[in-house]
């Protein structure tokens, strides 16, 4: 999936997608489209009727301009849609491609048969060996491979796939690069994660949130009721002009009414509504973020509580060694040598930081322990321990060094009658109350010191959760941790709350209590255990990269598998609500400048004096031309203003991190004041042009 950055600089200079755009917006005027949008529906109703009287014998180049402005006004806002689909339209393309009939490996048994992908069904065993394409989705049972998802993700880079954890998931129609799998079908034919994304990508347009629902019925609302109030207007201007006893003084024509309609009913919001969602949409897709459901994005918008796990989101997750604290009796110096012989091999994150520290703190350089003498011992889960064991020519060992948990290591010291100093113990304990892990060292059975190692904390992960709280978003780390570790890490990442010794069903519970209290809460997992979770969340993003069970029970997918891809989905989600508040109003507040257009010019001449004009007429405080000038600078203004606020409903509102209060007053006077006063202007160039051009 292409990446992008959320400015959309390049709108106006893609051309295969302006090109498809503007078929698709000729396609978009099929009734059974246009009667989805009510707005627009009436708007294209109007036209029609225009272009029957013209046919009719009510041709003139009048009539013929406010028709043809009409027509445009609905083909700018088919144009806005098909524009904003455009790029979800290349994508499922691409993945179109990818979606081939492939020869799946079939595993029976220990035998190995060739059948074809479509033939495979859920449960079944397929091998894959380098260079193989991936014929279904499924779970990877045995083996572990790296696997080419560039297709998918976009990043070039290969991701490993291994059985038996949380990155066992692969897509049918990505590539193994190396190594050999065998993995269990987990989806039908025509039901994989390649089909799903072409169905979504596709049918976003279809899919209305709660929150598009509820503006539509005002929309509607507001339509019926400038549709009564504008057709009820002849039989008053009648009234008027007998009593005034000036016949026709009042412009009440059927296309004049028909423009005025036009003008008043929000045609601009109504116009580009569509867009504004499938743009946000696709700002998640750029993002390498699936959004299986539209009522997902939307709540990503009104979320209150967050969910993080810590490892990977709020810190780095490689704990990085910070400093050397040595055994009474032995010098830092030391203690950093032995140290980093016992990680010289060692090719874990931790203990290639333990290398780089003691080279950069006191200049130790690497020795090699690749040879005979040297026999590395690597790190288990049942001792908990790693080290090097040196051997003379007849394989005695000489010297032995190992390193690993604090409990671990005072074990074997002691069965080995060595002593654990006192100051070894504290200084652990210390380090471990400070949100950081302890690795002790030692040698031959002797404690030569503390390593420090230390969970480092994101670099502006602060200010992020400081600026959530500005919004009323309440942040929740989540971890195994201990409680004094994890109270540590959540004062130096400045969460607002914390879970200790999370599990499953902790996770569980804790959302239920939050959504107990009328909240709305995201949270993100990639594991099977994540997946009630994930489910039961308002908002539960899974990584692609997890288990099937994790992406089966998020209502969005991290493509990147970024644990703080959460931090944007909100952002965006906020964004896609605030874009949507902001092109409300100014759609509602530019109503009033065409109010000033065009009902001076339909009743100016309404109690007129001899060779004057009526008190009405004092109404034309933009000094239109004539009447004609103004209905018709207000019917091009109504049509214009739909093209130029296309990429703004795309690309979205600039993102503010504020309160309800303070977005709700810069809303109203960037949107809603700009919305009364940029129309005067724009009405009365479009005047001085129609009067140059004589257009009127």
């Amino acid at each position: 999936m292409p990446r992008s950055t959320n400015r959309d600089t390049s709108l106006w200079s893609d051309w295969p997608l302006l090109r498809r755009a503007l078929w698709d917006a000729l396609i978009k005027f099929d009734p059974r489209e246009q009667a989805k949008n009510f707005v627009m529906f009436i708007v294209l109703l109007g036209a029609v009727y225009v272009s029957a009287l013209l046919l009719a014998g009510a041709f003139s180049w009048f009539n013929l301009q406010i028709a043809l402005w009409l027509w445009f006004t609905v083909y700018f806002a088919n144009f806005a849609e098909a524009l904003a689909e455009g790029r979800g339209k290349a994508h499922a393309d691409t993945l179109r491609q990818m979606r081939t009939q492939t020869t799946a490996r079939k595993l029976v048994g220990k035998k190995e048969i060739l059948v074809a992908s479509s033939g495979l069904t859920v449960g079944d065993l397929f091998l894959c060996e380098a260079g193989d394409t991936l014929p279904a989705d499924g779970e990877v049972v045995e083996g572990i491979a790296t696997v080419d998802e560039s297709a998918i993700t976009g990043e070039s880079a290969p991701v490993i796939r291994e059985s038996g954890g949380d990155r066992s998931a692969v897509t049918g129609g990505t590539r193994v690069i190396s190594d050999r799998i065998v993995v269990r079908v987990t989806a039908e034919p025509g039901k994989s994660f390649l089909d799903r994304m072409i169905s979504l990508i596709e049918g976003a347009r279809r899919q209305k949130t709660p929150n598009e629902i509820a503006l539509g019925i005002v929309l509607v609302s507001l339509t019926l009721l400038f549709f009564a109030g504008v057709f009820t207007l002849p039989a008053f201007a009648l009234y008027g002009e007998q009593a005034a006893q000036a016949p026709g003084s009042a412009k009440l024509t059927a296309p004049i009414l028909i423009a005025l309609l036009v003008c008043l009913i929000p045609t601009t919001i109504g116009g580009l509504l569509s867009a504004i969602g499938i743009g946000g949409i696709d700002r998640l897709m750029r993002r390498n973020v699936l959004a299986l459901s539209g009522r997902a994005v939307e709540a990503a918008g009104d979320v209150d509580v967050l969910l993080l796990d810590k490892t990977g989101t709020i810190t780095l997750g490689n704990r990085q060694a910070v400093d050397f604290l040595p055994a009474p009796g032995v010098s830092d110096q030391d203690l950093a040598d032995v140290a980093q012989l016992a990680s010289l091999a060692d090719e874990t994150p931790e203990g290639r930081s333990i290398v780089v520290l003691a080279k950069e703190r006191y200049h130790l350089r690497g020795r090699d322990v690749a040879e005979p003498h040297a026999h590395f011992v690597p790190f288990s889960a049942l001792t908990r321990m790693s080290g090097v064991d040196f051997l003379d020519s007849t394989g005695k060992v000489t010297r032995k060094i190992r390193k690993g948990a604090a409990e671990a290591i005072r074990y074997e010291v002691e069965q080995n009658n060595g002593l654990y100093p006192a100051a070894v113990a504290a200084a652990a304990d210390q380090i471990a109350r400070s949100g950081g892990t302890p690795i002790v060292v030692a040698q031959d059975d002797q404690i030569v010191g503390v390593v420090h190692l230390k969970d480092v904390v994101k670099g502006g992960i602060k200010e992020r959760f400081a600026q959530l709280r500005k919004m009323g978003i309440r942040t929740v780390m989540v971890t195994g941790d201990n409680p004094l570790t994890a109270a540590a890490i959540a004062a130096e990442a400045g969460v607002d709350d914390f879970m200790a010794n999370a599990k499953p069903e902790a996770k569980l519970e804790r959302i239920r209590q939050e959504q107990s209290g009328g909240r709305l809460v995201a949270m993100t997992g990639d594991g099977t255990n994540d997946a009630p979770a994930l489910a039961q969340a308002d908002v539960g993003v899974a990584m692609h990269s997890g288990t099937q069970a994790a992406r089966e029970a998020g209502n969005m997918v991290d493509l990147d598998s970024n644990p703080t891809k959460l931090l944007e989905i909100v952002e965006i989600g906020k964004q896609i609500l605030m874009t949507r508040g902001s092109l409300t109003t100014f759609s509602f507040a530019n109503d009033v400048a065409k109010y000033f257009a065009i009902l001076p010019a339909m009743f100016g001449s309404l109690y007129a004096l001899a060779g004057g004009a009526g008190p009405l007429a004092a109404l034309n405080v933009m000094h239109l031309h004539s009447p004609e000038s103004a209905i018709l600078s207000a019917i091009v203004f109504n049509a214009l203003i739909i093209v130029a606020l296309i990429p703004l409903s795309l690309r979205g509102v600039k993102y503010r991190p504020l309160g309800a209060a303070a977005l709700l007053r810069l809303n109203m006077l960037v949107y809603g004041l700009g919305g009364i006063i940029a129309p005067f202007f724009g009405i009365k160039i479009i005047d001085v042009l129609l009067v140059w051009l004589h257009a009127v």
